[in-house]
């Protein structure tokens, strides 16, 4: 691996084997539209993850469930054999229908299968990290989850996973999975211009555990702020990379996983984790 990119590191408390940059990668978009089939340019996708590497990023989120499959395939055919300090975090708990739909996937068998499909296909004998997808990407569902938490620290135990984490999720069910086994990552959606979980964030903080920020740019409906574009523009830099400059300040423990399907486009997000936003800025973005 390359020296670390500017942004810094975030080593979760229970898991000081897993030091993430703290920016990373989402390879959702690597897949076709609607995170659904092959992708449209296979070289372009198989560049953006070589060069992900290349520029320093250790921390690449995936799932079985892009594609489906398609992802990561594409993951070790980049990458693989994988450098050491590379980071694949991925997450179970759904699954695609024959229309794309995604569908949840919770029970213990199907749990159980998604992991060895995550092994098999990312060509690994053990997954650093994986979330135990509960919610939605509409955001958490509350429901109990320790029984299927339970299923992903048997697999741990067995020495299949290192690891685990959770992904839309409340707090109180960050506290359920916690009695089971320890969490290392909570991964939710969030961005300047999504704050729900600001008290969940600033928890994970307090516990030493890794918030990845999913969809920091919004996601499928990119942001849109005036007050961010004024920033931005003042301070020399594009409204995502301020917008992403902005999260990595919020907290030591955010770690962001904006994903792309473009060379040039990771890059620019790469760079917003040099971009040192000043109080004045600082201070219009945290009201918008």
């Amino acid at each position: 691996m390359t020296a670390a990119i500017a942004g810094g590191v975030f080593t979760p408390t229970a898991a000081p084997d897993l030091t993430l940059t703290r920016m990373g990668y989402g390879a959702m978009q690597l897949a076709g539209p609607g995170v659904f089939g092959p992708p449209k340019d296979r070289g372009e996708a198989i560049a953006v993850l070589r060069t992900a590497v290349e520029l320093g990023v250790t921390h690449i989120d995936t799932s079985d469930f892009y594609g489906p499959e398609v992802v990561n395939e594409l993951i070790k055919e980049a990458l693989h054999p994988y450098p050491e300090g590379l980071h694949l975090v991925t997450k179970v708990g759904a699954r695609r229908d024959s229309a794309g739909a995604w569908l949840p996937a919770l029970d213990p068998e199907s749990l159980r299968q998604q992991v060895k499909d995550n092994l098999q296909r990312l060509g690994l004998d053990a997954l650093d990290a994986v979330n135990l997808r509960v919610g939605g990407i509409e955001g958490p569902a509350s429901a109990p989850l320790a029984e299927e938490f339970g299923v992903l620290a048997e697999l741990r135990e067995q020495g299949l996973i290192r690891h685990l984490g959770l992904s839309n999720v409340t707090s109180e069910q960050l506290t359920e999975a916690q009695q089971v086994a320890p969490v290392v990552t909570v991964q939710n959606l969030y961005n300047i211009a999504n704050r729900a979980d600001d008290a969940l964030l600033d928890r994970c903080a307090a516990e030493g555990i890794a918030f990845a920020a999913f969809f920091p740019l919004g996601g499928f409906t990119p942001l849109q702020s005036a007050t961010l574009d004024s920033v931005a523009a003042r301070i020399g830099a594009s409204p995502q990379q301020t917008a992403l400059a902005w999260l990595l300040q919020r907290s030591p423990a955010t770690v962001l996983i904006p994903g792309t399907s473009s060379v040039a486009h990771l890059r620019e997000n790469i760079a917003a984790a040099g971009l040192v936003l000043p109080p004045d800025a600082v201070a219009e973005l945290d009201a918008v």
